[in-house]
């Protein structure tokens, strides 16, 4: 397997990325390091395999083997299950459970059997690989579930010809549905030139691990009102918010639905699995485009810190978040202001483009956050707990809400922002947040 990659970051890619944006050159770098990432996740697995008993890691080698077999034929169909989001959070979780008194290398072995089965069936490469089955089923990372296979464990094979998982022959395209088999979800959209695709995933158990995941099977209904729904706001982005489309379309892979809480909207982005984004069922397209702009902004700096550290390890320190109910770690609250100066920046360039109460309501929202995250950034700068690096980013951050706070906001608009935040800090206030640090 191709071995990872030692990487930096340019210091004007940086600082693009540390303002809210970042670029082609920063959505480029970013890519590149999760690759190096998952892979060298891979290589921990079979290293850490062969460490803990060499004669039973033969089967976690051999998946190995298969994966470099595979992406040496045929690089573009390695990359294509490489690049899932879910196979670093499968990698996660081997490495996880070798660390641990008693591993389970069969388990381990499974996991990157499975990857190893996905690429050699993208790839049509010659294969033969047992995998379990549970609950007669077996999900292969970024391509579905056949299901009825019987048996615990089944084998899946894979050439020239086709493939199939025990009895279940799939389809001559496997992203298609065919008897015995779901493939995942593809959504896509194209607006003005510009398109986008991503994977609606209710299948893979490494999805988004740890989140309140939403009922399965999606109806037709559901799966119909997440394409159009989608369109909408992909025209919404790419008139009003090109360069964040462009963002979206780069780092964003695969959504995983979630349950809604009632009466509310939640999303969020999995740093086990980065490049998937979990999410309730969108309401409008409104909804969706803005989710966006806030999601992609957790997985530009997940995929940062990953190579560039931003703030120290955590010593216990909680703080008040304006847009969360319970106290954050300082991580977190990074995590949140620069989230929320991706959603300042699109109610920013909202303001213009609607009339009467959409203009209205993209004011307040304006107003509203451009205070939340720069009350943020005091407490962030001011907490001694950011490396060099973090004082660097946060300080391009504040540079950019600075120009922002200066322009002008309706009296009304201003108002009804300061009044909601005014409301939230009372009611955080009065719950009870231990030793959390609250603001002045």
């Amino acid at each position: 397997m191709t071995n990872p990659t030692r990487h930096a970051v340019p210091d004007e890619v940086f600082l693009d990325l540390a303002a809210g944006g970042g670029g082609a050159g920063a959505v480029a770098a970013l890519q590149a390091a999760q690759q190096s990432r998952r892979l060298l996740l891979l290589h921990g697995v079979r290293d850490l395999a062969a460490r803990a008993d060499p004669d039973r890691a033969r089967p976690v080698r051999d998946a190995y083997a298969l994966i470099t077999a595979v992406q040496r034929a045929d690089p573009a169909a390695a990359r294509a299950v490489l690049g899932y989001p879910t196979v670093a959070s499968s990698a996660l979780r081997a490495l996880t459970n070798l660390s641990g008194a008693s591993p389970d290398l069969q388990d381990c072995a499974d996991r990157l059997a499975a990857i190893a089965a996905a690429a050699a069936i993208r790839a049509g490469f010659p294969a033969s690989v047992e995998l379990p089955a549970t609950g007669a089923r077996v999900v292969l990372p970024s391509l579905g579930m056949a299901s009825g296979v019987g048996g615990d464990r089944v084998t899946v094979r894979s050439g020239p010809g086709g493939a199939a998982v025990g009895a279940v022959m799939l389809p001559a395209s496997p992203d298609e549905d065919g008897p015995g088999w779901t493939a995942l979800y593809r959504l896509a959209a194209e607006h003005d030139g510009v398109s986008v695709g991503v994977t609606l995933d209710e299948l893979d158990p490494d999805r988004m691990p740890g989140a309140d995941l939403a009922p399965r099977p999606l109806t037709p209904e559901q799966i119909a009102r997440w394409r159009t729904t989608l369109d909408a706001a992909w025209a919404l982005l790419v008139d009003r918010h090109r360069a964040v489309a462009h963002e979206v379309r780069s780092l964003i892979s695969a959504l995983t639905p979630l349950a809604a809480p009632a009466g509310a909207e939640s999303s969020g982005t999995s740093t086990k699995a980065v490049g998937n984004v979990g999410m309730t069922p969108p309401r409008d397209a409104r909804g969706l485009a803005v989710t966006l702009a806030h999601e992609v902004q957790h997985v530009k700096l997940t995929a940062l810190i990953d190579i560039v550290p931003l703030t120290l390890p955590d010593d216990g320190g909680r703080y008040y978040a304006p847009w969360r109910e319970d106290p954050r770690p300082l991580a977190g609250l990074l995590q949140g202001a620069y989230a929320h100066l991706g959603i300042t920046g699109f109610w920013r360039r909202e303001r213009t483009a609607g009339e009467g109460g959409a203009a209205e309501h993209a004011h307040i929202e304006f107003a509203r956050w451009r205070a939340a995250t720069a009350r943020t950034i005091v407490t962030l700068l001011g907490s001694g707990r950011l490396t060099g690096a973090g004082e660097t980013f946060v300080a391009e951050m504040d540079r950019t809400l600075g120009a922002w706070c200066a322009e002008p906001v309706p009296p009304g608009a201003e108002a009804r922002a300061a009044a909601a935040a005014d409301l939230h800090l009372a009611r955080w206030r009065e719950r009870p947040h231990g030793e959390a640090v609250a603001p002045r």
